[in-house]
């Protein structure tokens, strides 16, 4: 299967020095995506950490790697390497520093890791201007149907078939079980990813020891995808404190279970200061069908908008709206700083536009507003041709972007 991604990485490497770094969820696809990229060069390099060949020569230092990759000898193309894993390593930024800071003009650099990069700051004033970081997430609409990059944010759209929208939604996301679309073989790679995430993952970032309470969390947050999330009410129910389910929670977003959406207002730090909207990264294992038809539209969104600012289109954001009358909008997008679009999920046309759409319109000037549901077909039409609520089919909206 080829990744948008692929195509993102091709291009940083034609048109960039700087190290690159590849964030993302355990079994996205990161190692998969960089080193079918970098194939295209024959003199390419792949280390991983969890190899002890490979970590005796990392821990040898840097020339070792560069002898290693025969970086003394002229080649037709810059060599690539990838490096996998790496965050492992106790001095691993001062490793790539030195190493491209010395070896930087001869080789191009791709470094592959999890969340654990963001909770360790890999950036701070070492490694400043010496990477561009990409968030690569799972499958989306437009990627199935069309694996390539555009240089404007909105595409016309692209029909999706009725069976790979039922699969997407059916088995998630992450390409294995989407790939296979077996219910017996999904039932067990889900099993094996929470395994791993409570017994590796989780044991690398934190020292969390009580995994029982934890996972009784993680239950309850499975159930409140797509819901305001109440710190005090969880903390009730797992039994602990406030302040820990708050940290238990940030850990769990560090290591791709969940993310979360705060509310929009033109003062962010009073946004911070409310409950945030709490969804989960694999929309497949949540059981209530709204939930989960709005945390798949949150996913696709949460996706674009890392996408489009990883490729330096701008600075976007994703919020709710809700304001103290309980108007409220599931979506609002936002390009640097200023509103950009409102999205409104609902499973039926039937009802009719939502109100909200255009109180909050009016309120926010936004460009469009959207209410996307799943009950109506598929239609050829430029949904951010209009500037009006309007209700259009998820996929058709969801086709006009990564």
């Amino acid at each position: 299967m080829r990744r948008v991604y692929e195509r993102v990485i091709e291009e940083h490497l034609e048109q960039n020095r700087q190290m690159l770094f590849l964030m993302g969820p355990r079994q996205v696809g990161k190692t998969t995506t960089s080193l079918e990229a970098s194939s295209l060069n024959p003199n390419h390099y792949y280390f991983n950490w969890d190899n002890q060949a490979h970590r005796l020569l990392i821990i040898a230092g840097q020339e070792a790697v560069a002898k290693q990759m025969q970086l003394h000898i002229l080649r037709d193309k810059i060599p690539i390497v990838v490096f996998d894993e790496i965050h492992k390593f106790s001095h691993w930024k001062d490793f790539l520093k030195g190493f491209f800071d010395v070896y930087g003009s001869l080789v191009k650099i791709i470094v592959t890791g999890s969340a654990r990069l963001d909770i360790l700051n890999f950036g701070g004033d070492s490694m400043m201007g010496r990477y561009f970081l990409y968030r690569l997430h799972p499958l989306s609409i437009r990627e199935l149907i069309d694996p390539m990059i555009s240089d404007k944010e909105i595409r016309n759209p692209i029909q999706i078939s009725d069976e790979d929208l039922e699969s997407l939604l059916t088995f998630g996301g992450f390409p294995e079980p989407f790939l296979q679309k077996n219910s017996r073989f999904y039932n067990r790679w889900k099993k094996l990813r929470l395994k791993q995430l409570f017994q590796e993952d989780l044991s690398d970032i934190s020292n969390i020891q009580e995994i029982g309470q934890l996972q009784i969390l993680t239950d309850l947050l499975r159930e409140q995808a797509a819901q305001l999330l109440n710190f005090s009410e969880l903390a009730k129910k797992v039994r602990i404190s406030g302040e820990t389910a708050r940290r238990w929670i940030d850990t769990l977003k560090a290591l791709y279970y969940c993310f979360t959406i705060q509310p929009w207002t033109a003062n962010i730090s009073r946004s911070l200061l409310k409950e945030p909207k709490l969804y989960l990264w694999d929309w497949s294992i949540i059981e209530n069908k709204g939930q989960k038809l709005e945390n798949f539209i949150a996913s696709h969104l949460l996706k674009a908008i890392h996408f489009w600012t990883d490729r330096g289109f701008g600075d976007y954001g994703l919020y709710f709206l809700r304001d103290k009358e309980k108007r409220e909008v599931d979506f609002l997008v936002t390009k640097d700083g200023k509103p950009w679009f409102l999205v409104e999920v609902k499973a039926s046309a039937n009802g009719g536009l939502s109100k909200s759409l255009f109180y909050f319109q009016e309120q926010t000037v936004a460009s469009h507003a959207f209410q996307v549901v799943f009950d109506l077909p598929f239609v050829n039409q430029n949904c951010f041709s209009h500037h009006k609520p309007i209700i259009v089919p998820a996929s058709t909206f969801l086709s006009q972007f990564v």
